[in-house]
């Protein structure tokens, strides 16, 4: 009887085996990611951990599910574009770019492989994603992601209630630039929430930084900086300012703090790539990037100065200090 069915059984064993060992060979396919980072940067490193970091959490780890190709531009076009070229050729699966130089590089030359940007201020304004696609929509192409734009209105909240028997705040900024006058027109409505009272000052170069802080004096107990280039590249003028005249300064980047800021309520990072990771896995999972929203990163931390405190005549409660996630110390 055996002798009979076996040859029968002989092709049903193949098709069982033969389906597992192509099941088996699916289950350990290395799916391959192009990391393109802008420049070396603390912020940036953190970026690429927390997009890792969440794509390991679903199962997809380095060594044994993926191999990453990570590179950097080191602020350079040409570089850029020779790491895109690499790109091409190497049958990448998706792509995760990190700030903006590399994130046009790739979308520029790269419509065939999904791509999910990171740490980038202005997506819109730099051809990321179309025009007419505002944060929280989707852009119907290959590409989604985070972005690392200022959330103006979360940390100028978050200052007032820090600092919160400052009832008149200023802030200076140049009021030719379109993409600062985005973060005043934030300032002025959460100010009206808060119940403070905001007072500009503007500039219309770098220069003019310290004589425009020095002119709020007296009629502020504090001021915020919100993302304004010609403000912040004129950043030590404003210290200047702030330490003569013993006014509390806050800003939206945590780097600043370092740089002579009282405190600030700086975006998380890590957080940001952790979010562009989640997209991705998405996008393995077989959902098109184009369909899934980009999006403002939105997790602050806040970083304080004990040096700056002290300049600026500031008795920091222990109550707040607890809150910090960073001080710096003399």
């Amino acid at each position: 009887m055996w002798k009979k069915l076996f040859p029968l059984l002989i092709p049903c064993l193949i098709l069982i085996f033969g389906s597992s060992s192509a099941q088996e060979s699916k289950s350990k396919k290395i799916i391959r990611i192009g990391v393109a980072q802008s420049f070396s940067h603390t912020d940036l490193d953190e970026d690429m951990k927390g997009f890792e970091k969440a794509l390991s959490e679903a199962g997809f780890r380095e060594g044994n599910h993926i191999t990453y190709y990570r590179q950097n531009a080191q602020n350079g076009k040409g570089l850029a574009k020779t790491i895109v070229r690499k790109f091409i050729v190497s049958k990448l699966d998706l792509i995760h770019s990190i700030a903006t130089l590399t994130s046009q590089a790739v979308v520029d030359d790269i419509q065939d492989i999904p791509i999910v940007f990171s740490s980038v201020t202005d997506p819109v304004g730099a051809g990321l994603v179309p025009q007419k696609t505002p944060v929280g929509s989707k852009a119907e192409t290959n590409v989604t992601g985070v972005s690392d734009r200022w959330p103006t209105a979360i940390q100028f909240e978050m200052q007032t209630q820090f600092f919160s028997k400052a009832k008149k705040w200023g802030t200076v900024y140049n009021p030719e630039d379109s993409r600062s006058l985005d973060h005043v027109k934030e300032l002025r409505r959460v100010s009206k929430k808060c119940n403070v009272e905001l007072v500009e000052a503007t500039i219309s170069s770098s220069s003019e930084t310290f004589q425009a802080t020095e002119s709020l004096f007296g009629k502020v107990h504090a001021i915020h900086i919100a993302f304004d280039r010609t403000a912040l590249f004129g950043f030590e003028g404003i210290v200047r300012g702030c330490n003569k005249k013993k006014i509390p300064l806050f800003v939206g980047e945590a780097s600043y703090v370092s740089r002579g800021a009282l405190a600030a309520y700086g975006l998380d990072y890590f957080h940001i790539g952790y979010s562009a990771g989640k997209k991705a896995v998405q996008i393995l999972g077989g959902e098109r990037p184009g369909n899934i929203p980009w999006e403002w990163g939105k997790k602050v931390v806040l970083v304080i100065s004990d040096k700056a405190a002290k300049d600026q005549g500031v008795i920091i409660p222990p109550e707040v200090l607890k809150k910090a996630n960073k001080i710096i110390r003399e």
